[in-house]
């Protein structure tokens, strides 16, 4: 690819205000910004897609966590891919795909050392947000590394038509789990778990108590839990895992936008008598899984065994109500914005 005209100015999403609950239109402002030209060592970056995540609602809170929050009247920022159109970086060429951490803009100008070439041929760019990215190895490195998933275990799996959840079903099913068990909010994501991911059962959790539907989905119990949602559901967890059992806590998408401490789980005082390992896992811990998890799931995608979906909105101008449509559960699977090109 030849070395493309780069227009002075391009659009990027800023966070106008901090969402208070629910985020809304008004706390993202879709602004003109200059394109900056690289500099020694830097590259600039045509964005062809970009990642909405749910950790994101995190980083809209002016607290301290495990990443800085954004901040107020500043481009955001998260998983993106596109290509070169600009390079002073060694190694880097106009036409090369990259995937980096400049989300929310058009164009990145960035430091090639936070690049990694990625090949467009072997996969479409936007599995590089998604099964073969970030939420693909969340679900890999969480099962096996954190939740020590052994052959015969009886999974459950909240969120579980999630862009992590869904993973996490099939790898449990692929490496032997004796049962899987997933939830999701509504009645066509539960049959497509089934039909299409292969859990053994599924349940809408607006139907029913967790509890109660979990006990009949599982009745011997569980071993192992990878939560996504937190609240109700590790509370139903809890009282489902048997002595020694697991939870991966992974994301609490049930209470990103409460203003109110969560009523559950109240029956934490289960862990002790149980023996319950409850861990926390963050997915950068695990870069040293990445060459292993990209083999072995690009083989699974490969033979078919492991299936994938995305929920693909338009536009760089609709990134920040997809942000919120995921936060209500409208995806299945990963959700990506697609700038074109």
């Amino acid at each position: 690819m030849a070395e493309q005209a780069v227009p002075a100015t391009a659009r990027e999403w800023h966070l106008a205000a901090r969402p208070q609950g629910w985020p809304v239109s008004t706390d993202f402002a879709l602004v003109e910004a200059p394109v900056r030209t690289p500099g020694p060592g830097e590259i600039l970056v045509r964005n062809t897609h970009l990642s909405v995540d749910p950790y994101m609602r995190g980083r809209m809170n002016d607290v301290k966590s495990y990443v800085p929050p954004f901040q107020l009247g500043a481009a955001m920022d998260g998983g993106a891919v596109g290509y070169v159109v600009a390079s002073e970086a060694e190694g880097f060429a106009p036409g090369d795909a990259v995937l980096h951490g400049l989300g929310w803009r058009e164009y990145a100008t960035l430091d090639a050392k936070h690049a990694v070439k990625v090949d467009p041929d072997a996969a479409p760019l936007s599995a590089y947000l998604g099964v073969l990215g970030m939420p693909g190895l969340t679900a890999y490195a969480g099962l096996l590394a954190v939740g020590a998933l052994k052959e015969g275990d009886k999974v459950f799996v909240s969120g579980a038509a999630g862009a992590v959840g869904s993973l996490v079903g099939q790898i449990a099913r692929l490496k032997g789990a004796s049962l899987v068990v997933g939830s999701a909010g509504s009645a066509e994501k539960v049959a497509k778990l089934v039909d299409e991911y292969g859990f053994d059962a599924a349940f809408n959790y607006k139907d029913a108590p967790v509890a109660e539907q979990l006990a009949k989905a599982a009745p011997e119990g569980i071993d192992l839990y990878f939560d996504n949602v937190g609240g109700d559901h590790l509370e139903a967890a809890i009282g489902a895992l048997g002595v020694h059992g697991r939870a991966v806590l992974c994301g609490a998408i049930a209470q990103y936008n409460e203003t109110t401490a969560p009523a559950a789980p109240r029956n934490l005082a289960m862990a002790i008598g149980k023996r319950l390992r409850l861990e926390g896992m963050l997915v950068r811990d695990h870069a040293a899984l990445q060459p292993q998890f990209v083999t072995e799931v690009a083989g699974w995608l490969k033979s078919g065994e492991l299936r994938t979906e995305e929920t693909v909105v338009d536009g760089f101008e609709n990134a920040a109500e997809a942000f919120i449509d995921l936060l209500r559960g409208v995806n299945t699977g990963k959700m990506v914005v697609r700038l074109g090109g």
